[in-house]
């Protein structure tokens, strides 16, 4: 029984990180704009928890300062992907190449070739063995629901999504609802970060983001663009994650190779399922000039 409890905290800590950083690229996929440089800004977000509660001693100072790392992140890809209306995909790509390159290199001026036994203040465990980031996180899924189902501003960031040139034509400044949910998916995206150092494991490993920003994209997908699909997708791949660590201590003879790919076979399976069934916005991933 111990072990099975143990599994499902597991699960809800690894699908943390990837429901946030999923509800913040639904909003801003809802507005039209496709984010692959999520990865980027999860792995940017993680080394400023780690700065952040490092110089200041506060692990809730770590999460703001992993917010307005992704917040900055965001703020480039906003210039180059919505401003100057370039391939966002290509924008994407180049901010995971720079996030690596510049994480890296700053983590070993700051900590030394030592930093990967650096451990900083996390944050305290509160209900069933979890940080107050995974609460918060299943806490957003109804909030961010409710604002993109039944608010003006969620009417309007759907509405740009799918006609921008109409929404334009009613009196919505669509540059800058692009701009506003690219910063919220960067904020949500640098706070998952956040949630896998200081509300996890309080120290940082070059690439630990692991790949959770292109899970997260696959979550939105199969998820059809809506929060609480974000959410059934999220646990899946948490558990397929948790699978992989405590799957012989659940009694699962398998190879450990198999266990160790049991994450992409799933993120794999539902991608497809989901892609085949849900709907995009009818404008995501299309530039906008204004006429």
């Amino acid at each position: 029984m111990s072990v099975t409890i143990g599994a499902i905290q597991g699960t809800l800590t690894m699908a943390a990180p990837l429901l946030l950083a999923s509800l913040g690229e639904t909003v801003l996929q809802r507005s039209g704009v496709v984010n692959v440089g999520l990865e980027g800004m999860i792995l940017t977000g993680a080394l400023a928890a780690v700065l952040g509660s490092q110089f200041t001693h506060s692990a809730i100072a770590g999460v703001g300062s992993a917010a307005i790392a992704g917040i900055l992140v965001a703020v480039v890809f906003i210039v180059f992907a919505i401003r100057l209306a370039a391939n966002q995909v290509v924008v994407g790509v180049v901010i995971n190449l720079m996030a690596l390159g510049i994480t890296g290199t700053v983590s070993r001026a700051v900590f030394g070739n030592q930093h990967t036994f650096v451990t900083v203040t996390g944050l305290p465990h509160l209900i069933a063995n979890q940080s107050i980031l995974s609460i918060l996180a299943i806490v957003a899924v109804p909030l961010v629901s409710y604002w993109i189902y039944h608010t003006r501003a969620g009417l309007e960031l759907r509405a740009v999504g799918e006609q921008p040139s109409a929404a334009a034509a009613s009196g919505a400044d669509v540059l800058r609802i692009r701009s506003l949910a690219a910063m919220a998916c960067g904020a949500m995206a640098g706070i998952a970060g956040a949630c896998i150092t200081v509300g996890d494991v309080p120290t940082f490993q070059e690439n630990m983001s692991g790949g959770r920003g292109f899970i997260a994209l696959a979550i939105v997908t199969s998820g059809r663009w809506n929060p609480y699909g974000c959410l059934a997708a999220a646990l899946i791949f948490g558990a397929a994650e948790e699978l992989e660590i405590q799957g012989q201590a659940l009694g699962l003879h398998l190879p450990h190779d198999i266990l160790l790919a049991l994450p992409y076979v799933v993120t794999l399976v539902i991608l497809a399922a989901g892609a085949r069934s849900g709907k995009s916005p009818a404008s995501l991933g299309l530039p906008y000039r204004k006429p």
